[in-house]
């Protein structure tokens, strides 16, 4: 349980006030215990800082010094600018600000110490930092009020301190909490604190694992004493934040394999024999291992609940058939539900065209579909001789009802809200579940985001695929790809062409992709046919022009990001896309894997305007350097962050974890989880005296989040 002086209200925490709580309040920091949590951003220690004089172009450093001059110029808005001058003992360093100008100027005067962090530029042969980190190290008017001011921490850095630098942002600087005042605040709160933090870990996992203790943990890592105990400090917290989520994981593994039953389905008949017989290629030996793996969970009795991810043309879809044939072959229905009306389509095709030679009724379940129709596919789906169902989200509308669902299946299922997959888990009791995703993710990922589902990974392609050619590529030389567009349409090949959409500027994309389409059509391919798609048509409008794509009628599709998934054209061989600067790297990666589809060789042309960041650099060159998902999802994890692990955000922003990071603490998340599930496997329930302490940890703080983590 948590102490009671850890669960009063930060406003009463000496420093705060109600105007200061509030501003904590808005940042989900409600108790002591909150503000314990709130860990530091970065630290400075005199190991870190670099002298001004030895600031080189391109590096980013922390520097700390004196301003000893300012200047504000500018009349409107556009051409502000505010700078200030920056000295140590060994030179000068220039800060600039072009934007938020006017309420920086209010925040850095003249003789104030700061430590500034950020990238080095150079000008006129002098170092500068435009728009950098700043962190105030002396007192301010923003500090008064305190009865007893602290020593200054300038003073005590120069002395060899390592200094603690909080996260905040402008309305928490406006109302008095810089760094600096959320420094002074945490030493009164850790001073009175430390002996009221309790022990969240047993005696002995503490001494096997080699772990400090939890109150010199918190002590550490506000107010480190050397960089050895910062060390253990954040090795300890990251390492019991790890072991609690690894711990929900493992509960809900052990419940479902001892509580939760589902109907064994046993028998392997007709329908999985016939499909096996009719295949028109060999199944790879990814492809079986993972049908086996799916098998031996469908035969248990208990509930299956797999993820399966495989890179882009791998064979998933095929490995769901299979899967569907054994519900078949025990008198079950299967679901299938996908993210979009164009994957559904594009997998009602394909599951039509294996299966209604073995006499299987498959259905498709859409928003737009006309009221006689939907009736009539109710109907079937109630009655049972609809046994396979296709559908978007109308899945798991309220007025669809099963007869015998068996097996739910959800493709690209990051695409889905967690609501969504439990509002389909929901239509029978205790369905088998299959999650699939085109979108390989990182083993660490795998583990802090399904730690609780068994994965299957298809990691093989078949053999007559070959590698798609990446190129990346400045607009100035979009004639040079829209002629190699020409070469493979001369070919007998066909092309996409994709443009970006995004939702702040979603009117203005959609125009442009328009008018590009005018362009490309009328003054480019005027030879063949162009087809145009894009979210705003009609459901049966991408459609005809899906068909119009697929029959190879239409040579040159451009369109926007619907094309993402879903479409396979094998004779397709090329894809240009364009603005790539502006797309995500899984999105980039998926995007591409609608070309390479067949046997020919493939081509992905990225173009991008302008300037690149470093983010999209690094994105792009990752792109044209590998085409293994695996590897791009390692690098978009590092770029983008971790994200939300256990409730409904999927922002990589934002995320459960206060202090540990998956794909930098891989190897502290991989001994956590073993000692999780070790754990669990000993003392299922949490019974044991030894772990009543993770008993009542656990049920203080994770458990009102474990309905959410049974559904992936």
């Amino acid at each position: 349980m948590t102490p009671e002086f850890l669960k009063k209200d930060v406003m009463y925490l000496k420093g705060v006030g109600p105007k200061r709580a509030e501003l904590l309040y808005k940042q989900n920091i409600h108790t002591f215990e909150d503000l314990l949590n709130l860990f530091p951003r970065r630290y400075l220690d005199k190991t870190t800082i670099k002298s001004i004089a030895s600031l080189r172009e391109g590096e980013t450093a922390t520097v700390v010094g004196e301003v000893r001059s300012v200047q504000f110029f500018g009349k409107d808005w556009k051409s502000q600018r505010f700078t200030a001058q920056l000295w140590d003992k060994t030179g000068r360093l220039d800060l600039i600000w072009f934007q938020g100008a006017p309420h920086i100027s209010k925040i850095i005067k003249e003789g104030e110490a700061l430590a500034v962090y950020g990238k080095v530029g150079m000008f006129n042969g002098r170092p500068q930092l435009t728009h950098p980190d700043i962190d105030k190290l002396t007192e301010s008017k923003q500090d008064e009020g305190e009865s007893d001011p602290q020593p200054n921490d300038f003073q005590l850095f120069n002395t060899g301190k390592i200094i603690a630098l909080y996260p905040t942002n402008e309305a928490m600087k406006r109302g008095g909490l810089n760094t600096r005042t959320l420094r002074r605040i945490m030493r009164t709160l850790i001073e009175q604190a430390t002996p009221h933090i309790p022990e969240n870990l047993p005696t002995y996992i503490v001494e096997r694992e080699n772990l400090m203790s939890l109150p010199d943990a918190y002590r550490e890592v506000h107010f480190p004493s050397s960089k050895d105990t910062l060390a253990q400090a954040r090795y300890r917290l990251k390492w019991t934040e790890l072991f609690y989520m690894q711990l929900l994981f493992a509960l809900r593994k052990k419940q479902v394999e001892l509580e939760v039953r589902a109907p064994a389905f046993e028998r392997v008949g007709d329908y999985t024999k016939k499909l096996y017989e009719m295949l028109p290629y060999e199944m790879t030996n990814a492809q079986k291992r993972v049908i086996k793996e799916i098998r031996a969970d469908m035969k248990s009795g208990s509930q299956m609940n797999r993820l399966v991810q495989g890179d882009v043309g791998s064979g998933k879809t095929l490995v769901a058939i299979f899967s569907m044939m054994i519900a078949l072959d025990n008198n079950a229905q299967c679901a299938f539900m996908a993210p979009t009306e164009i994957l559904a389509t594009q997998h009602y095709i394909t599951l039509k065209k294996f299966l209604e030679p073995l006499g299987v009724k498959v259905v498709l379940l859409v928003g737009q579909q006309r009221k006689k129709l939907r009736e009539e596919l109710l109907a079937s789906i109630a009655s049972g001789e609809a046994q396979i169902v296709v559908g978007t989200h109308a899945l798991i509308e309220e007025k669809v009802e099963f007869k015998h669902l068996g097996l739910a299946i959800i493709d690209e299922q990051h695409r889905f809200g967690v609501m969504q997959r439990k509002a389909l888990q929901d239509k029978a009791t205790n369905p088998h579940i299959l999650l699939m995703t085109a979108t390989p993710i990182p083993r660490t990922l795998t583990m802090t985001q399904y730690g609780d589902l068994d994965v299957s990974i298809i990691d093989e392609m078949p053999k007559n695929r070959k590698p798609i050619i990446t190129y990346l590529r400045h607009e100035s030389e979009r004639e040079e790809v829209l002629e190699k567009i020409k070469e493979e349409i001369r070919k007998g090949r066909q092309a996409y062409i994709v443009y970006p959409l995004v939702e702040e500027s979603e009117k203005i994309d959609l125009a442009a992709a328009v008018q590009s389409y005018e362009d490309l059509k009328n003054n480019v391919f005027d030879e063949c046919r162009v087809g145009l798609i894009h979210g705003k048509m009609l459901p049966y409008e991408k459609e005809e022009e899906m068909e119009m794509f697929r029959s190879g009628k239409t040579r040159v599709l451009v369109g926007t990001t619907v094309i993402e998934v879903g479409v396979d054209v094998p004779n397709a061989t090329i894809i240009m896309i364009e603005h790539a600067e502006r797309f995500g790297l899984a999105q980039l990666h998926q995007l591409r894997g609608r070309v390479g589809r067949g046997s020919e060789q493939s081509y992905c042309y990225l173009v991008y305007s302008g300037r690149l960041s470093a983010d999209a650099k690094e994105r792009l060159q990752a792109m044209e350097q590998s085409c293994d998902g695996f590897y791009i999802s390692e690098v978009d994890a590092r770029i983008r962050g971790a994200g939300n692990i256990l409730g409904t955000e999927q922002s990589g922003e934002i995320s459960d974890l206060k202090i540990a990071n998956p794909s930098e603490d891989a190897d502290t998340l991989q001994d956590a989880k073993r000692v999780a599930f070790e754990l669990i496997d000993s003392d299922p329930q949490l019974r044991l005296p030894e772990h009543q302490v993770v008993r009542e940890y656990y049920l203080a703080h994770y458990h009102e989040r474990f309905g959410l983590a049974d559904v992936g």
